[in-house]
């Protein structure tokens, strides 16, 4: 009986761990419906969707490269995101819960922090050159202090689709009750206004 409660553990662990990462390739690539792999030239592995990308002024912007923009990463497990910090700006707390993160600083400094799940702070003050890696799932953020230069950063991902989850984004904009919110963070009906401002829908 041990034994197998023991086998029945150890198949729904392997369940798990195949369902949390990309779905495993048993070709050398994944060749899209509806194309003939004998049709598949270099051109097919190359993306060029970064080239000419800058964030907007005063803002923190990044191009995502998954397996959706990028159809050659189907299946391979890694995905990239370019990422420009105007001065001043923040990538707001948010989780990826598919994929760790690996961030490389190609210009200026970056300070970055991550929160693990007893609730500790682990922060850090990045030159360019440096690497820090979030582990998939960690609440963790970026954020340029210099009041003058632009930051440049690229992330790569242990899958071809992380996802993202932004906390102030999925929190305050995503339409929970207002009563939910208001005994959540212990806060006035005019601080919750505030601060979902900033996610209602423009007209």
């Amino acid at each position: 009986m041990a034994t197998m409660k023991l086998v029945l553990v150890l198949m729904m662990t392997t369940v798990v761990a195949v369902c949390a990462r990309d779905p495993e390739l048993t070709t050398d690539f994944a060749v899209p419906v509806g194309m003939n792999a004998s049709m598949i030239t270099g051109d097919f592995f190359k993306f060029t969707g970064l080239r000419d990308f800058s964030a907007a002024p005063s803002t923190f912007g990044s191009k995502k490269v998954t397996h959706v923009e990028f159809p050659a990463l189907t299946g391979l497990g890694v995905g990239v995101t370019l990422l420009e910090y105007k001065p001043n700006t923040l990538n707001p707390p948010h989780t990826h819960p598919r994929g760790s993160e690996l961030i490389f600083v190609m210009a200026g400094h970056l300070d970055v922090g991550l929160i693990d799940s007893a609730n500790k702070l682990y922060s850090a003050h990045l030159h360019e050159g440096d690497l820090f890696v979030f582990p998939q799932g960690l609440v963790h953020f970026q954020i340029n202090m210099s009041k003058k230069k632009t930051v440049r950063a690229i992330s790569a991902f242990g899958s071809s689709n992380a996802g993202t989850i932004s906390l102030p984004r999925n929190i305050f904009g995503s339409g929970i009750e207002d009563e939910v919110l208001l005994k959540a963070f212990k806060i006035t009906s005019a601080e919750l206004m505030k601060l979902k401002a900033p996610f209602m829908p423009t007209m």
